[in-house]
């Protein structure tokens, strides 16, 4: 692209995130439609929906989203098959649904090994993360993709029983997905997986006895906290969760230059202001919990190291017969061995740190 259209591209872009309008609008010369895998929350309305928002936004109007609520184009969970199928011209998805297909989708979504958000943030923009990432759904999925929406740590569990140690892990029914269906069995949890919007029900039924979905913020909107009694925290089974735009090849090479930096301009920013909305949002969150009568617990020190073990474990074994989780693995192990000395000239220790 002219370094001229760039500039205007990007111009426009800091214009979406603080606010402003990018030009006059006008009617739109190209549709899209966009399977979701969510029915409604912060995914859909400062994730899918601020997405298309901020295309419409970038084009002047010239370009737009349909967003279509999970299961209406296709599975909530097999987003990425209802785009490759052509039945939605793209999607948005958590990588780690496909993790079945290929255990690679967790580095990319996040899993109990990975790093924190803000890592994971310089890891995909600055470090080559986006690129690997690009190249991994093009050659083991023909998709075109990148990062659109991320979360900091999740909430552990909104759960019906006290969880707080190993021992109260033992036999619980919790809903999850990706790589830690199998890491929270070894921690002797009985885990399923499910769509976000069958949870509740299973929750309330007593089906399970546990969930994690998102972070603090992002689990008001579901009422989980309406029949559970206890919130978990820390999200030791994902400390930062990048969600991703799926979008069908042939479609995305039906575009100009200029109209695919648009969408990759639309997805960062949205990208962006999901986390540091979900940031500020998770901080009110504990005392909402506390005044609807829930009971926030801690995991013991010893969860916490054991998940993170685990999760490490986990990886080494997966990388040792898939030569791209190996890839893309040694990335995010160089990305860390070069941040290893960070937390030394970053953080400034106080009395209140110690």
């Amino acid at each position: 692209m002219k370094t001229g259209l760039r500039g205007l591209v990007l111009a426009a872009a800091l214009a979406v995130a603080a606010g402003l309008p990018s030009g006059h609008a006008q009617a739109a010369e190209r549709s899209f439609r966009m399977a979701t895998g969510w029915a409604g929350g912060p995914l859909m309305e400062i994730g899918a929906k601020a997405f298309a928002k901020n295309v419409a936004e970038l084009s002047n109007g010239r370009l737009e989203v349909q967003v279509f609520p999970g299961g209406t184009l296709g599975p909530a969970l097999k987003v990425s098959e209802t785009v490759q199928q052509g039945i939605a011209d793209m999607g948005h998805t958590w990588p780690g649904y496909d993790w079945g297909a290929d255990p690679t989708a967790v580095l990319f979504g996040g899993y109990a090994g990975s790093f924190d958000t803000e890592h994971m943030l310089h890891w995909l923009y600055r470090g080559g993360g986006n690129e690997l990432w690009a190249e991994w759904r093009k050659e083991k999925f023909n998709l075109v993709a990148m990062p659109l929406f991320i979360r900091t740590a999740e909430a552990f569990l909104h759960s019906r029983k006290p969880v707080r140690t190993l021992e109260d892990l033992k036999g619980l029914k919790l809903r999850t997905a990706g790589a830690w269906l199998e890491i929270s069995k070894e921690m002797g949890a009985a885990p399923v997986t499910t769509p976000g919007g069958e949870v509740y029900t299973a929750l309330e039924r007593g089906t399970i006895d546990a969930t994690e979905w998102g972070t603090l913020y992002e689990d008001i909107a579901p009422g989980f906290y309406r029949v559970t009694k206890y919130v978990i925290i820390p999200g030791v089974h994902q400390p930062t969760a990048p969600f991703e735009l799926v979008i069908n090849p042939k479609v995305w090479d039906s575009l100009s230059a200029g109209d695919q930096e648009i969408i990759r301009q639309a997805a960062f920013v949205t990208t962006m202001n999901s986390w540091l909305t979900i940031g500020q949002e998770d901080a009110k969150a504990l005392a909402f919990y506390r005044e609807q009568g829930n009971e926030v617990i801690e995991l013991a020190p010893e969860v916490q190291y054991k998940a993170h073990e685990l999760g490490i474990k986990w990886a080494e074994g997966q990388a040792k017969d898939n030569p791209w989780f190996a890839k893309v693995l040694k990335s995010q192990e160089a990305f860390a061995d070069l941040w290893k000395d960070a937390h030394r000239y970053r953080n400034v220790k106080t009395q209140d740190t110690e």
